[in-house]
């Protein structure tokens, strides 16, 4: 195995990079892109220094995969993404604020309440069927919810 380790190329790690850029575009999560441009770089030290040895490659590509990784968490905590929908993939948030009738009654501060296609869990106060109630938080997969006086 070492000797086949000891005839690593440029170009082994730019086809290594490319393979995880391609990996990066079929499976978005901006990791790969960092390790891809890791080694790309340890691909370009490789044809300034082509007889570096493959445990310094190694050592390269690695150090160079968690600072980049460690800089864009760093860079992505200071700057989250603004977007005009925060609560996309939130789907339990969308409903905070809005007002629903109850089909059920709420027994044990537990019930389930219908929401245009889908049944969700509640948790609140006892309350009978026929009761207006507003979404005032989620626990998970739960909604929170309170008798709506209005």
């Amino acid at each position: 195995m070492e000797e086949w380790l000891g005839r690593v190329d440029y170009w082994h790690w730019w086809i290594l990079a490319g393979v995880m850029l391609l990996i990066e575009v079929m499976a978005p999560s901006f990791y790969f892109l960092w390790l891809s441009l890791a080694a790309a770089a340890v691909g370009f030290v490789m044809l300034l220094i082509p007889d570096l040895d493959w445990q310094y490659q190694i050592i390269i590509f690695s150090g160079l995969s968690v600072i980049s990784i460690a800089l864009f968490r760093r860079y992505q905590g200071r700057n989250p993404v603004v977007t005009d929908q925060p609560a996309l993939n939130r789907r339990g948030e969308q409903y905070i604020g809005r007002t629903f009738t109850l089909q059920e009654p709420i027994t044990n501060r537990v019930g389930v309440l219908r929401v245009d296609d889908t049944t969700w869990r509640i948790s609140g106060d006892d309350l009978p069927a026929g009761t207006h109630v507003v979404v005032v938080g989620t626990d998970g997969v739960i909604l929170k919810i309170q008798r709506h006086d209005g």
